[in-house]
Parts: C-alpha cells; structure tokens; sequence
C-alpha cells in the first residue's frame, strides 16, 4: 500500500504499520451513517449496535429514506431506546438532507472542510461526527479527528507527548499529523488499532 511507504517515514508509527492494512470504502446512503453515529453518541459500541438494529426493524430490516424518517412516530423511536434530544437530532438530519437536496453524489465530490462546513449546520451534528463520516463513509484518506479521545490517548502513549493544557496537546498532535499528509486516515486508523490491541 502506497500510503504504508509514506507513514513509514514516521519512526514510532512505522511499527504500527505492520498489524494490518486498511482499505477505504465509500459507502451508501449518508444520512443513514450519520444517523447511526447520532444513535451511537455516548454509548458503548455493543450497545449503539442493538440500538441501530432495533431502528432499522422499524423499517423491516432495511435502511429507511430520509422521508420515512421524517414521517416516524415519535413514539416508537422512544421505544428502542433514543431520548428525545436524539430523536430530534435524527429527524433533523433527515429534513436537511431533504431540503438541501443532498446525495451521496454531491458529498463524495465535495472537500472534507466543505462537507464539515454543511453538516454541522445540523443541530446534533457536531464536527467530530461529520469526521467519522468523512473516514467511514464518504472515504477520505486524510482526515485528522484531534478531538478524538482514542486518538489522543494513543499519540500521548506512543510520542509521549508532555502538555498542560488541551489546547497545547491538539497542537502537539496537529503538529505530528501535518507529516502523515495525505494520508492522516489511515494513520488513525493504525493508531485507533494500536490502542485497542495493546502493543505492536
């Protein structure tokens, strides 16, 4: 992989380059990523999962459109377990996908920092979960997610970054990241891996 020679550059995220190898994907239907992201926020992996299976069965298993969205009962989005704060983020998303006529088309041909500048337009929607969109979704090999605690936790760990302030550790981090160009992704996708595995 192209992007594994350049990160290599990099002496101590080099060894982490040698657990596996990504590959970027875009995936369909964006609105629904970022729906399931809102459903995700501030709860574990395992619980977010049951959560946005029990969403989807709404809909008989299958990814709904952003109309039917939009046309679901309050009620019965309180039933599988949102609050009512998520159940407005997630009709919002639906309505300003509508309104603003969006497509996968449009999002995939626009730069991550407009992608960011629309999307967090959405009340609920903040930039770190346009972020993960922008990684997970839409394909983007060089987005940086310095508000991302795993993140953090991992560079304070492997750099042994020393700080006394968040605002001294983003630009600690932002200043490290600015090497890995163009391929910032991949680079948290390593270390994300590196820190749930444990050591190289």
């Amino acid at each position: 992989m192209s992007y594994k020679s350049h990160l290599k550059k990099d002496s101590k995220l080099a060894p982490l380059l040698a657990m596996d190898t990504h590959l970027l994907k875009r995936r369909k239907n964006t609105p629904i990523r970022l729906i399931a992201s809102i459903i995700s926020q501030q709860l574990s992996t395992k619980v977010a999962k049951i959560i946005f299976e029990r969403f989807l069965a709404i809909y008989e298993k299958k990814e709904p459109s952003c109309q039917q969205v939009i046309d679901t009962r309050e009620d019965q989005l309180r039933a599988i377990g949102l609050s009512f704060s998520k159940i407005g983020y997630v009709k919002n998303v639906a309505k300003f996908f509508i309104e603003n006529d969006l497509t996968d088309k449009k999002l995939y041909q626009m730069s991550p920092e407009e992608v960011i500048d629309l999307l967090v337009q959405i009340k609920g929607v903040g930039k770190w979960t346009v972020e993960m969109l922008l990684m997970f979704s839409l394909g983007h090999e060089n987005v940086f997610a310095v508000d991302d605690l795993g993140i953090q936790q991992a560079m304070i760990k492997l750099y042994r970054f020393k700080y006394s302030t968040k605002k001294e550790l983003q630009s600690k981090m932002l200043a490290k990241a600015k090497s890995w160009e163009p391929y910032k992704t991949y680079a948290c996708l390593h270390l994300w891996n590196w820190k749930d595995g444990g050591a190289v």
